[in-house]
Formats: C-alpha cells, sequence, structure tokens
C-alpha cells in the first residue's frame, strides 16, 4: 500500500522556522522526484521544492528561494522540507509528492497544516 506520511506541521510565529517530514512507503522511493507543494485557502496548490531522484538537484518556487531547504534521504526513506524565515504567506496546507519520471505516475500524501501567525 503506497503511504506519504507528512508531519511537522504547526503554528509558528512570523520569523520562525518549522521543518516537515514526508515518509513514503509502498514504492521504490529512489526512483521517484519528489516535490513539495502548498495550497492557501482560496488558492490553488503551488508547487514550493523539488528534488530529483538520486537529490542532486533541486528546485524552489521564487518565493521561497533563500528560506526554504528541501533535502532527502534515500537510505532512511525520509524527505524534508526545511522552513526558515516564515511569514504569514506561508500558511497552507503542504503537501509531499512523488513523481516516477519514467511513467509519470504520482503519489500525494494527506498535508499538514503550517500556520504563520503572531
Amino acid at each position: 500500500q503506497v503511504q506519504l506520511v507528512e508531519s511537522g506541521g504547526g503554528l509558528v510565529q512570523p520569523g520562525g522556522s518549522l521543518r516537515l517530514s514526508c515518509a513514503p512507503s509502498g514504492f521504490t522511493f529512489s526512483n521517484y522526484a519528489m516535490s513539495w507543494y502548498r495550497q492557501a485557502p482560496g488558492k490553488e496548490r503551488e508547487l514550493v521544492a523539488a528534488i530529483t531522484s538520486a537529490g542532486g538537484s533541486t528546485n524552489y518556487a521564487d518565493s521561497v528561494k533563500g528560506r526554504f531547504t528541501m533535502s532527502r534521504d534515500n537510505a532512511k526513506n525520509m524527505v524534508y522540507l526545511q522552513m526558515n524565515s516564515l511569514k504569514p504567506e506561508d500558511t497552507a496546507v503542504y503537501y509531499c509528492n512523488a513523481r516516477w519520471m519514467l511513467t509519470g505516475r504520482s503519489y500525494w500524501g494527506q498535508g499538514t497544516q503550517v500556520t504563520v501567525s503572531s
């Protein structure tokens, strides 16, 4: 059974930090590129960060560059999103996504809420 379980969300003050984790299972993790998306109320889901299957390359949305860092540990089947200098506009549900570039097969997690507020 395929699962992507996100954790680490919560309430944080502006300027604070959070570390999101995603624990994939049920598929060959090392074959899949991983991404973090987010969706704020009333807005479309947007790509936040992505990392290649081997972890050699990352990409970030302009809005989070320099503040967020995505990483993966293929030995532990884990994906992370370190979020620093958080802003109220970062408030959203954050989703973990796995995509096998060869076939386009994609899996989603259930999401974790991040709220940035004083």
